[in-house]
């Protein structure tokens, strides 16, 4: 293996048959441009805080990484070599939805650095990754997965040197032209390490005792994501997802605001969604992506803009009460409802609505936007709430059953009947973006 820092041409001189070797046992030699000769090793000794560079070209992350959670590939999509964070209070899904992503992202490796987290969680993931089938290969998940394991039991100075050895393997597998996915769980106790040893070190303090040089180190962190073109013309990249874990679920301390200027899309989890037990607990007024997703931005803006008045409408009939509330808008209510409970939220339990595919979730936002677009003739509230449950329903069903199967096209015309037969027609502007 020729070390990263080897720079310009070398020739070959001879190399030793397939075999069995030790790591620090001679297997070929090379001969740079001067005519020296230098024996190449199995290993080579690399410092994880220096960057890789060894590649031809840095390109801008394009293509969306595909996580088969609804909500992330429509509204807050990732991007291949795109970076993005998981703030949220204690308790409110990071590991879980980490957990998901890890199991069903669209990559090669997937490598999970346990910062500072408790030992529980790794052995879940040590016990569970085994028996579980990766569906690209049919092999076990625990082969694409590499679990760099530092808990809270450990030294605080050993979570830096986790957080870069990740990130440092990771880059490793991208010389491979492989696509890879590192969660770093949680940079927060990253911080705290910072911290700690910046106390020690009677280093002047920053904001709330954080050091001076927090915001760039967890800058110069995230920045060794990416997507590049190797000499040989192949692909690699990086992806990486932290989460944070600000005390309080506030938001607007240091690490959250230092990851949040660095960072492509932010997943920001809320106190309020996980206690209704709505999982993801994202929270899809508050989060954002600047990447682009599998599906048309104009969609999935008047989508979002629906959500939007749906929630206006609820904070309105918090003070005035469903009985002040005029019928057109308790219709935009339930509509903004109707998506958050048959399309934000999935099922983890449910074989089938637990990973979604890209063309399923283009298949249904479709069918979903339809409604949102139908102008619907109710006589009273009474009667668009019983509808709505009874819709809500039927496509509850429809996300649990197989994609193309008999039940799903048994389903689906039912939705689509009940739909016809309580529409007045489409709304003209929607009519343009949805067709």
């Amino acid at each position: 293996m020729v070390p990263f820092n080897f720079y310009g041409s070398y020739t070959v001189n001879w190399i030793k048959p397939a075999g069995t070797y030790k790591i620090n046992e001679t297997i070929a030699e090379i001969k740079d441009e001067k005519g020296n000769n230098i024996g190449v090793t199995l290993s080579f000794k690399w410092p994880v805080k220096r960057a890789i560079d060894c590649y031809e070209e840095r390109l801008k992350p394009v293509d969306p990484m595909v996580t088969r959670v609804r909500l992330v590939d429509t509204f807050f999509p990732v991007a291949r070599g795109g970076t993005y964070c998981i703030p949220g209070p204690f308790g409110a899904g990071k590991t879980v939805l980490q957990q998901i992503t890890s199991r069903f992202a669209d990559v090669d490796i997937v490598i999970v650095a346990a910062c500072g987290e408790r030992a529980g969680e790794v052995v879940e993931t040590l016990k569970e990754f085994p028996e579980l089938t990766d569906e690209r290969t049919g092999r076990s998940l625990m082969e694409r997965t590499i679990i760099i394991c530092n808990t809270s039991s450990m030294p605080v100075a050993a979570r830096e040197a986790s957080v870069y050895t990740a990130v440092t393997l990771a880059e490793y597998y991208r010389q491979m032209g492989l696509h890879v996915l590192l969660l770093a769980d949680s940079t927060s106790r990253w911080a705290q390490a910072m911290r700690e040893m910046s106390g020690r070190l009677e280093e002047i303090p920053g904001e709330e005792a954080f050091p001076a040089y927090m915001e760039s180190t967890i800058a110069s962190f995230y920045e060794r994501a990416g997507i590049v073109r190797l000499r040989d013309g192949s692909l690699g990249s990086v992806t990486i997802g932290g989460t944070v874990s600000p005390a309080g679920g506030n938001f607007e301390e240091p690490v959250t605001q230092a990851t949040l200027k660095v960072v492509g899309a932010f997943h920001g989890l809320s106190r309020e969604r996980s206690d209704a037990r709505k999982f993801p607990a994202i929270h899809p007024l508050e989060s954002w992506s600047k990447y682009k997703g599998i599906i048309e931005s104009q969609k999935v803006s008047y989508a979002h803009g629906f959500m939007r008045r749906s929630a206006e409408v609820e904070q309105m009939m918090k003070v005035v009460g469903e009985e002040g509330t005029s019928i057109d808008d308790y219709i935009i209510y339930l509509k903004g409802d109707l998506i958050d409970s048959v399309y934000f939220q999935q099922n983890s339990f449910d074989a089938v609505d637990a990973a979604v595919k890209p063309e399923r979730q283009k298949y249904v936002f479709t069918k979903l936007l339809i409604i949102l677009a139908s102008l619907f003739n109710f006589t009273d509230k009474n009667e668009a709430r019983n509808w709505f449950n009874k819709l809500r329903q039927k496509f509850l069903d429809y996300n649990g059953s197989q994609w193309k199967s008999e039940r799903f096209d048994t389903l689906e015309a039912e939705i689509e009947k009940m739909v016809k037969g309580q529409s007045g027609g489409l709304d003209k502007t929607a009519e343009k973006i949805i067709f």
